[in-house]
């Protein structure tokens, strides 16, 4: 039921800073601005959010992907990757290693240099701390991997492919997702988490159980179980939570309980408080 993934939605204090950063260094360009309706915030369960700026950017390549950024206030005791839900957003990228110098004296923080991951040396990929406090990943594929379907990278630095999901148990996150949207469970493996280690004050080289649940439309949501350490997310009443706040599906059979906001976009809380969009397709 559920297909490609079309928007990643992040909480952000500032939004001229965000637009220069993914404009400059990830080449993203503006396709709108506007404000939070009372119906989406109703929806979100967030009614202070109602009004609140929003910029929305897609990827040089193409128009099936975008970030949405939305205007909140600052949560200074946020930690990315240390909290359940939607933690991280997986780019794909052409030539991770040719892209890195890029950042360095950039609004984007380097937490994990490119490094093959530890499961397939024919994947590579580095992770960054954006100006919203969002972890983004780019990822490379030397080759094709069995049992992945991906999309190639149609520009140096191209759309979301991946979402890492953070919660307590891999079975409930793998069960909620089967039993709503009829995604079949996922092999777990073990791979690091480099920032969530160092998070911790544990070695970069601890691995964590994570399993990639296959969706249509070349996407994938990335299922980690957390240490006892993690926990919810903590947010402000009426505002979004820190970082990356909503996911943005295709879906062509919605669930019963999906809210309608009258756009042909409905939404719905997951297993981990997590809100889930889906497009109608």
């Amino acid at each position: 039921m559920l297909g490609a993934i079309r928007r990643v939605t992040i909480s952000a204090t500032d939004l001229s800073a965000v637009e220069q950063a993914y404009t400059t260094y990830l080449e993203y360009q503006v396709t709108d601005r506007s404000e939070v309706s009372a119906i989406e915030a109703q929806a979100w369960g967030v009614q202070a959010a109602a009004g609140a700026a929003s910029l929305s950017m897609q990827p040089a390549a193409g128009d099936d992907f975008e970030f949405r950024f939305i205007k909140g206030p600052a949560y200074p005791d946020y930690v990315p990757l240390t909290t359940h839900g939607w933690n991280a957003s997986e780019i794909i990228v052409q030539n991770v290693d040719a892209l890195a110098p890029r950042f360095t004296d950039s609004p984007f923080e380097i937490v994990g240099e490119p490094r093959d991951l530890s499961f397939s040396e024919d994947i590579r990929a580095m992770q960054l701390r954006g100006p919203a406090n969002e972890i983004i990943y780019l990822t490379e594929f030397k080759k094709p991997v069995p049992g992945l379907s991906v999309p190639a990278a149609r520009s140096a630095v191209d759309r979301t492919f991946i979402v890492i999901l953070g919660g307590a148990s891999m079975d409930e996150l793998q069960d909620f997702y089967k039993g709503t949207f009829g995604i079949p469970k996922a092999p777990v493996m073990e791979s690091r988490v480099t920032m969530l280690s160092k998070a911790l004050g544990v070695s970069i080289e601890t691995l964590y159980p994570i399993a990639a649940m296959t969706l249509e439309g070349e996407s994938l949501i990335e299922a980690d179980e957390m240490p006892a350490q993690a926990g919810p997310r903590h947010q402000q009443d009426g505002y979004l939570p820190p970082g990356i706040a909503i996911v943005g599906f295709d879906c062509n059979a919605l669930p019963d309980h999906a809210i309608d906001l009258g756009n042909g976009t409905h939404v719905m809380p997951g297993v981990t408080g997590e809100l889930i969009e889906l497009f109608n397709s």
